[in-house]
């Protein structure tokens, strides 16, 4: 049985003009074009998730999330009684 291929291919339709330009720019860096165009889509490809997964806070934010931090609410009633079954529970077991 033949070893798993360890790359992908990926193919697109792109206009000649948008082609001249890639050219172009990988010439400009020394590059082959599946070398640009494949390190221009990783790099876009990582903003994108960054974009999705970084949580970004206003200054406002920021500050009502440090004072939430270093001057905690006190727990409402319901969340002491569920951290007292939970302890019950616990020392059950």
């Amino acid at each position: 049985m033949p070893a798993a291929s360890t790359t992908a291919r990926l193919e697109a339709r792109i206009s000649t003009d948008l082609h001249a330009m890639l050219k172009r720019a990988a010439e400009l860096q020394g590059r082959t074009m599946t070398d640009f165009v494949v390190s221009a889509v990783q790099d876009a490809a990582q903003r994108a998730i960054e974009q999705a997964e970084v949580m970004r806070l206003s200054l406002a934010d920021q500050d009502c999330f440090a004072q939430a931090l270093l001057s905690p609410p006190t727990p409402a009633p319901a969340l002491e009684r569920a951290f007292a079954r939970r302890r019950k529970l616990l020392r059950a077991e």
